[in-house]
């Protein structure tokens, strides 16, 4: 096995029995995970392996947040203390966390009815509701500076990003389908940003804390019920407003690169509710990360410049939704930000009843 992890000094400092079996877990772009089998029961084993996450202490703190979500029933799945009483294990310099493993699935915005979206926009309100009760006052914690910065793109340095990879695209031999359509969206790109640079967005808004990578694969559902959100390494402080845009941006693309709008309306109302947002500040959200949008270019810097190529699946729809949004900018903001849009019957004042989940079902969910 790659990358093969120190099962024999984890499992005698977790005293959780013999290994019998180790499989690695594909999703996941930043950290290493397996589904672990011992004499004692399943597991999930995760190497926290991206430098920019992996300090011990850091992950210990998140771990705390975790379970204070829980305790007030959220739905997550803390992890494992070890015989030390910690959650963390350092190994060989690296850093690991054991949970128990947990069935559940991954469903995007295709598998999700409006009301399933009404109950996935509450539980984001809901988790950003609960961050401010259980974490420091957000004015003692600067916004972090990544992934997501407080100042917005700079188009004169997107233009350079473009003229550079417009260069690796020419030298990649020989030329395949990628390309091509890299160098397409490239060239349209560039046409777009020329169009709207001044509409450039002031610094981001109303800063809050959340989870920092919210997405399906980073959501467990048990049945039609979200059972567990996963993988917070970048739980932290920012425009928490644009985590539920950019979250919506990702669950409820199409794979022709637009929106399902009713069903982001659906979600837009129920997450303002919960998290007691305004229209006005998913609006201002709304023109962030489109222009976010119009200069990101991570999945083309991967692939040009690490040579990774696991993200290559989601540059289509992503690389084409920039260009519907800019088509469809009023109507995405209408979605989102409308006092009329869609509301769920089930919508309502609690953490559990908004977001509809049974905390019973926070056990059987897989935690990457």
């Amino acid at each position: 096995m790659p990358h093969a992890p120190p099962l024999g000094a984890l499992l005698r400092l977790y005293a959780a029995g013999r290994a019998l079996t180790c499989e690695p877990v594909d999703q996941g772009l930043l950290n290493r995970g397996y589904r672990l089998r011992t004499t004692r029961g399943r597991y999930f084993l995760k190497h926290h392996f991206d430098p920019a996450t992996a300090d011990p202490a850091a992950i210990e703190r998140r771990h705390r947040a975790t379970q204070r979500l829980a305790d007030l029933g959220v739905p997550v799945a803390p992890p494992l203390a070890h015989r030390e009483g910690r959650t963390v294990a350092v190994v060989g310099g690296h850093a690991y966390a054991l949970h128990p493993w947990i069935d559940g699935r991954h469903r995007h915005g295709g598998q999700l009815t409006r009301g399933g979206s009404a109950r996935l926009g509450a539980l984001l309100g809901a988790v950003h509701a609960c961050l401010e009760r259980v974490m420091p006052p957000k004015g003692r914690t600067r916004p972090a500076t990544s992934p997501h910065p407080v100042e917005s793109a700079d188009p004169a340095d997107t233009y350079a990003l473009i003229d550079d990879l417009l260069a690796h695209v020419r030298r990649h031999r020989p030329a395949d389908a990628f390309d091509e359509l890299a160098r397409h969206r490239l060239l349209e790109r560039r046409a777009l940003l020329e169009q709207q640079a001044g509409r450039r967005p002031p610094r981001g808004g109303s800063v809050g804390w959340v989870h920092g990578d919210f997405h399906p694969f980073n959501l467990l559902y048990k049945d039609d019920a979200p059972a567990a959100i996963v993988d917070w390494d970048r739980l932290g402080v920012q425009p928490r407003a644009e985590e539920a845009v950019r979250a919506a941006a990702i669950f409820f693309v199409t794979p022709a690169g637009a929106l399902d709008l009713p069903k982001v309306r659906a979600y837009a109302r129920t997450y303002r509710r919960a998290a007691g947002a305004s229209p006005s500040e998913l609006a201002a959200a709304v023109h962030r990360v489109w222009w976010e949008r119009l200069n990101d270019f991570w999945m083309l810097r991967w692939h040009y410049e690490r040579g990774d190529t696991r993200a290559d699946c989601q540059f289509p729809a992503a690389s084409a939704l920039a260009v519907w949004w800019t088509r469809e900018y009023d109507a995405v903001c209408d979605a989102f930000a409308s006092p009329d849009a869609f509301a769920s019957p089930d919508a309502f004042a609690s953490p559990n009843a908004i977001a509809g989940w049974d905390t019973s079902a926070r056990r059987d969910a897989f935690v990457r």
